[in-house]
């Protein structure tokens, strides 16, 4: 496949108190940062071995952090600043600069393991042929969008977090009289009720996630 589509990760530093606190209350501050390192480092070794194209970090809160310039250094990924503001603003402005290299961008997260290989290889391709394209989770909001131009209308007012977030995008897609592909739900981890699809499909990467794990650091998972 030829490398045309860059994949932006949408991601937070996995510092406990910062990445993944809706998950606090069943794994502790320790271990649902533990958890949002293996997310984070799954979905980017996903996202380069699916090999469409440039895969970019947009990260928060700071580019510079040691966490990130260690991250990176095994492979060919570049590193950006996330924009101020909420969600929306944050994807607009990312997929906006992507888009501005030439080629379409994919937005994904790094809640949605199932997001593999094949499904971004499948996503990227949908875009020779669409205006965009959009992957849907279970709890109505999507871990993956893609774009082959810019549409801040997409991104503004957005009720982030909330089961109305996937209707709303296909609304505002028609609106735009857009082409879009559409892939089958997937099941992201946002919540404690979430880590059962976990404890079934990606085991490997709880572990040292548990509260009684709580003494080890973040950086020290693999």
């Amino acid at each position: 496949m030829s490398p045309e589509t860059r994949i932006i990760i949408i991601a937070k530093e996995p510092r406990p108190g910062f990445a993944k606190t809706r998950l606090i209350p069943a794994l502790g501050a320790n271990g649902a940062a533990r958890l949002a390192d293996r997310l984070l480092r799954h979905t980017l070794a996903q996202a380069r071995e699916a090999g469409v194209g440039q895969v970019e970090l947009c990260v928060a809160p700071d580019v510079n952090a040691p966490f990130w310039q260690s991250l990176i250094r095994a492979g060919q990924v570049e590193l950006s600043q996330q924009a101020d503001g909420d969600l929306g603003q944050k994807m607009a402005s990312a997929s906006g600069q992507g888009l501005a290299r030439g080629t379409p961008v994919i937005l994904i997260g790094t809640d949605c393991p199932g997001l593999d290989v094949a499904k971004l290889r499948t996503m990227a391709a949908s875009l020779k042929g669409h205006d965009a394209c959009l992957c849907p989770v279970l709890d109505g909001g999507y871990s993956l969008l893609g774009l082959t131009r810019p549409a801040p209308e997409l991104f503004r007012n957005m009720p982030w977090s909330t089961s109305q977030v996937a209707a709303l995008t296909r609304q505002r897609l028609r609106e735009l009289g857009w082409s879009w592909h559409e892939s089958a739900q997937l099941s992201d981890i946002d919540e404690p009720d979430d880590l059962h699809h976990l404890h079934q499909h990606f085991p490997e990467l709880l572990q040292e996630s548990s509260p009684a794990s709580a003494g080890k650091t973040t950086g020290d998972t693999p």
